[in-house]
């Protein structure tokens, strides 16, 4: 499959398989995180990757959703907003380089899906994340054990427009 192919066919997955992901697959997904841009190149991003099961399971506690203590990982983005510099461009910063960890995991045969309902403080409590570290978004992994159809999308001139608005 091209990469086009892969990013056009990628499903946000809520169901996994009772499978690990190995530790060569989760180093490739980290390393594409890690070699997204950022701006003026600052990096002002941190990720804690979950993968202790009770920990996960208190992210459930701290989340809108459920599925999240059957992933065998997440991964938790988040930005320094008070970043010399580039602060304000922090949280899009951690952005995109959750979505190359998300795009290289299904490269790799890996289902992932977003999550950005949770209660804050509990999160950076509960993972010891320092108070000028914001919680961008939380993103579960593993092998999909569901199919998901594509969703719909709006039409493609809702969406763009050449030139001006």
């Amino acid at each position: 499959m091209s990469l086009i192919e892969d990013i056009l066919t990628r499903r946000s997955i809520r169901r996994y398989e009772t499978k690990d992901i190995p530790e060569e697959v989760l180093q490739q997904i980290l390393e594409a995180g890690r070699q997204a841009p950022s701006a003026a190149n600052r990096q002002p991003i941190r990720f804690v990757i979950v993968k202790d099961r009770d920990l996960l399971k208190n992210l459930c506690d701290n989340l809108i959703t459920r599925f999240v203590k059957y992933a065998p990982v997440a991964i938790v983005g988040c930005a320094d907003v008070k970043s010399l510099l580039t602060g304000k461009w922090a949280v899009v910063d951690a952005t995109i380089a959750m979505q190359n960890m998300v795009i290289a995991a299904w490269t790799l045969g890996v289902g992932s899906c977003w999550i950005g309902a949770c209660n804050e403080e509990k999160v950076k409590e509960l993972l010891k994340i320092p108070d000028k570290w914001k919680v961008v978004a939380l993103i579960t992994f593993g092998y999909p054990a569901e199919q998901p159809k594509p969703r719909k999308k709006k039409p493609f001139d809702e969406l763009f427009s050449f030139n001006s608005f």
